[in-house]
């Protein structure tokens, strides 16, 4: 399975657009499930598509005539009121060299999932979403965690941060791994196992990370009516299970420190916050 996601923030005008597209390989070839949400609207369509690729060597996907999207452009028809057609300008991309925001856990092999925000942020044409937000990850594995937490938000235009985390078997051990990416500007960070201790409380939306020169708080909360039930593919059938709950607009805070100093604090009230 591999999953592709897009958010598109309008911290000014208070919309979020979520666009998600899983394509799976089965029995009987690639299919994939694509759904589409809009906050305020409250409006949610899904469709599984028969047929559906993904670029190989890029973050090119295309599911039949509903969607075709990449980190520059995205595309989705999924009918009347949901309805995208938008162009990523300005992108901010993913500026490590060496391994995801997984860290060094990105070449263990057999991970039940691997994630990687690799659209950190962009300015948004099109679809009347211009001066809006966007980003954008992947994430791909055999299957689906039985348990998961994720976060994202948009603090400023240039600054954001993500997380992703759930409980798995490693090694013949049961370990809660959380992964952690903050963007302040032009400096990205980078917070996962073993290279800093990331600890998930609360459900998962609260993450305490730390690193020898960084420390990182975000703490998030939904109100249960404010979460989707989103559609999680069965990636050996051409079904899915609404074992996910997002919230589009939920409320993320976050604190950075370097040492003891400061460096920033913010709050989000247009935070991505999910369950499954």
């Amino acid at each position: 399975m591999e999953g592709y996601y897009w958010r598109i923030v309008d911290l000014a005008r208070g919309c979020v657009v979520m666009v998600l597209c899983g394509v799976c390989a089965g029995p009987q070839g690639r299919w994939a499930i694509v759904a589409l949400a809009r906050h305020p609207e409250r409006l949610l369509r899904t469709a599984i598509v028969p047929e559906a690729s993904a670029d190989r060597r890029g973050l090119g996907v295309r599911a039949g005539a509903v969607l075709v999207g990449d980190d520059e452009r995205l595309r989705v028809d999924l009918g009347e009121g949901a309805r995208l057609d938008v162009r990523f300008a300005d992108r901010v991309g993913w500026p490590h060299r060496a391994f995801g925001a997984l860290g060094p856990a990105h070449v263990v092999p057999g991970l039940a999932q691997y994630w990687h925000p690799h659209l950190l942020g962009a300015r948004v044409e099109g679809s009347g979403l211009e001066g809006a937000l966007g980003y954008a990850e992947k994430n791909w594995g055999p299957a689906f965690a039985p348990h998961w937490w994720w976060g994202h938000a948009f603090f400023a235009p240039d600054v954001s941060a993500a997380f992703a985390g759930g409980p798995l078997r490693l090694l013949g051990h049961a370990v809660a791994p959380t992964a952690v990416v903050v963007r302040l500007g032009a400096r990205v960070l980078r917070l996962a196992p073993p290279l800093a201790h990331v600890r998930a409380v609360g459900g998962g939306w609260h993450v305490q990370a730390r690193s020898p020169r960084w420390m990182v708080e975000l703490e998030g909360e939904a109100a249960p009516h404010e979460l989707y039930a989103l559609p999680v593919p069965v990636p050996g059938e051409r079904s899915t299970e609404p074992r996910s709950r997002q919230a589009l607009a939920g409320r993320l805070t976050l604190a950075v420190r370097r040492g003891r100093r400061t460096v920033f604090t913010g709050e989000s009230l247009l935070a991505g916050l999910e369950r499954g």
